[in-house]
């Protein structure tokens, strides 16, 4: 395609190959992104909080740097439901029946 006058150079070629393969793939980048984003500091999560996630439909991929915290009247069976993944560089405070709960969705 260089030597066909497409491109002037191979250079050329390779950044529009690298921006066309971006643009076909951006909603899975941006969903990347997010999913792999920290919150830094204190994240509490109050039962009222899952319920609303719950209703639309939803689930969480908690990321934090600092402390996580799941309000105790959130039952095992309400996390499961919201929590996708939980990854926590800090501290993790759940009751021991939502931690079992989840156990399996920790890394």
């Amino acid at each position: 395609m260089v030597q066909e006058g497409f491109y002037s150079n191979h250079t050329d070629f390779i950044r529009t190959a690298i921006r066309n393969q971006i643009d076909r793939h951006a909603d899975v980048l941006r969903q990347t992104v997010l999913r792999k984003t920290l919150d830094l500091g204190l994240r509490r999560y109050s039962r009222a909080d899952l319920e609303r996630v719950q209703a639309a439909g939803e689930m969480l991929q908690i990321n934090v740097l600092g402390l996580v915290s799941i309000a105790s009247d959130v039952s095992p069976e309400l996390a499961r439901a919201t929590i996708a993944s939980v990854s926590v560089l800090g501290a993790f405070h759940a009751d021991s029946d939502v931690r079992a709960a989840l156990l399996d969705r920790m890394g």
